[in-house]
């Protein structure tokens, strides 16, 4: 298999989103918001005639200069009218093309904490439509919230408010140091991009009444390291309270699956944090914070994709085992436990209840990695070494005997793991006490035109509304139906807290799960088995048994 960040990369080449604050005169006033800061000129949807949009929303003091690795601050208010229409910066990362996960922007700065809202257009303060905060995915190295794939537009006109905004990534959004812990009066250090985006929260909450929103039912969306974040704001205590429900793609996967190690979903801890950030300071020929704050934004982009090693000297870094690619290093730059924004590990989180009172729709793809060839030696020696003496279980239910047979049983294991993950955290999750549902589902659609099958984040253009026209992908009628399936199911959560609704197929909910099933989306809509041979149980089980909790 290879690593999600290979699968992150955009594919075709567009031109930049340029954007700027201005003010002027001339203006439809009937698409201005006063908000507490000033008043925004909006302008009506591209892609709905009853939306209007407003981006590039300042939601916090540019975090540049001496602001560099500090929490953000409320933005300066401004005079006149603040035109809205164009997307502000993206937040520093390497340039990639337009794509599933891109802007295609060229656009891109520290000053980059920009919010953007879609609205139906005859929304008022008064309407209290429900919410959807989305975080966008990358690997906590890129994306924006301007990539066309989360445009709020088709979501919006089901009669909610879409919101997705901007957050420091890379060393920008992570890096730890001693230095910054003591320049904290909480002490914490590593975590400037999710304060990012629990400033976000909080400005949209003190002001999304202006646009129709109501700011007591916030509904937190996001995939991959997305979805990393939004569980995240379930569990700290700087943003649990503020939301009604969850929606983790691509992200809730049990402590003790050995892939959670290598996303995005792990984090890190204090200490080693610390030594992680001195010794970037020194790799970076500077001897304090100080210096470090006056080093070029290119300079440091050099690191933003640094890798980290946390698997050395462990099964899963044993060449047998790396070899069959089941797990792979996460990135450098992620979340810290602090104690402060993150105060307890992934794991302790389930078993405390962490994650509050709320409801949570959560799944996985069929082919969240892909497989790569794999020969008989290699696939017999990698799985023979992660299950020991229990190996001889592993073949009966995983057979292989020639080439191709060890290739399609390798990624067999792999999309098995990737259902039985999610479904086992929704039962951790209930076992540390929760008192609301999980439905918990897994796509299994292929886009068309393309070999990847349903791959990471694919489910995103049908849940957003949004099939592309930038790829050479001819959609059906099929794709069309889906993405108003996968549209209703998803705005029925984000308005009551449950998928289900009139004419669509019935989402169990896993707390009243009694047949280890999950919902199937896609090429088959209904609720489906998590294995399709039972005699698989007892050995993903025993594979999930053997590791460490994360």
């Amino acid at each position: 298999m290879i690593s999600l960040s290979i699968m992150l990369a955009s594919l075709a080449a567009a031109p930049a989103v340029m954007s700027a604050a201005v003010h002027h005169s001339h203006a439809d006033t009937a698409l201005q918001v006063t908000t507490s800061y000033g008043i925004l000129q909006g302008a009506i949807s591209d892609l709905e005639s009853k939306v209007v949009a407003y981006k590039g929303i300042p939601f916090a003091e540019a975090p540049v200069g001496q602001r560099r690795w500090t929490a953000p601050t409320p933005p300066a208010k401004w005079s006149g009218v603040r035109n809205a229409t164009t997307f502000g910066a993206d937040c520093a990362q390497s340039y990639s093309s337009l794509g599933l996960f891109s802007s295609g922007s060229e656009d891109i700065s520290e000053d980059c904490l920009f919010m953007n809202i879609w609205a139906p257009k005859n929304a008022t303060p008064k309407s209290k439509l429900p919410v959807f905060f989305w975080v966008y995915g990358g690997r906590f190295e890129g994306g924006a919230g301007s990539v066309p794939t989360y445009d709020g537009s088709h979501l919006a006109a089901r009669d909610m408010i879409v919101v997705t905004f901007n957050y420091r990534m890379g060393p920008f959004g992570f890096l730890a140091h001693p230095e910054l812990q003591a320049e904290s009066k909480h002490n914490s250090t590593g975590n400037y991009g999710i304060m990012d985006q629990q400033r976000a929260l909080d400005f949209l909450r003190s002001e999304v009444a202006a646009f129709g929103g109501d700011p007591d039912h916030i509904t937190v969306g996001g995939q991959s390291a997305g979805s990393a974040s939004a569980l995240i704001m379930m569990y700290s205590p700087l943003s649990s309270d503020k939301i009604v429900g969850c929606i983790a793609e691509s992200g809730a996967r049990d402590p003790h699956d050995p892939e959670t190690y290598g996303l995005a979903t792990s984090h890190r801890w204090m200490q080693k944090a610390l030594e992680q950030g001195e010794a970037f300071v020194s790799e970076m020929n500077v001897s304090s914070i100080a210096e470090l704050r006056n080093v070029s934004v290119e300079n440091l982009l050099l690191y933003d994709n640094s890798m980290d090693t946390i698997l050395d000297g462990t099964l899963w870094g044993e060449d047998n085992v790396t070899a069959i690619g089941l797990v792979s290093e996460p990135p450098l730059w992620r979340p810290v436990v602090d104690g402060y924004v993150l105060p307890v590990g992934y794991g302790e989180s389930l078993r405390t209840n962490s994650h509050g009172n709320i409801p949570i729709m959560t799944g996985d793809n069929l082919n969240e990695t892909s497989s790569s060839d794999t020969n008989i030696t290699t696939y017999k020696a990698g799985y023979s070494n992660i299950f020991g003496n229990k190996s001889d279980e592993f073949f009966d239910v995983y057979p292989a005997s020639a080439e191709i047979e060890a290739t399609l049983q390798n990624a067999a294991f792999g999309n098995d793991v990737n259902r039985y993950t999610t479904w086992h955290w929704a039962k951790d999750w209930h076992s540390g006490g929760a008192a609301n549902d999980v439905f918990t589902y897994f796509w299994n659609h292929s886009p068309p035109n393309q070999t990847s099958g349903a791959y990471h984040g694919s489910e995103l253009w049908y849940t957003f509304g949004n099939l592309p026209t930038y790829y050479n992908y001819t959609w059906t009628a099929y794709d069309y139906e889906l993405q108003k399936i996968m549209g209703n199911y998803w705005a029925n959560f984000i308005k009551t807290g449950n998928p289900n609704g009139q004419g669509l197929a019935e989402f169990p909910a896993s707390s009243a799960d009694k047949n280890n099933t999950v919902m199937w989306l896609g090429d088959v809509v209904g609720a489906g088995q998590i294995v399709d041979n039972i005699d698989k149980l007892p050995v993903l089980q025993d594979f999930f048994s053997k590791n460490v909790e994360w």
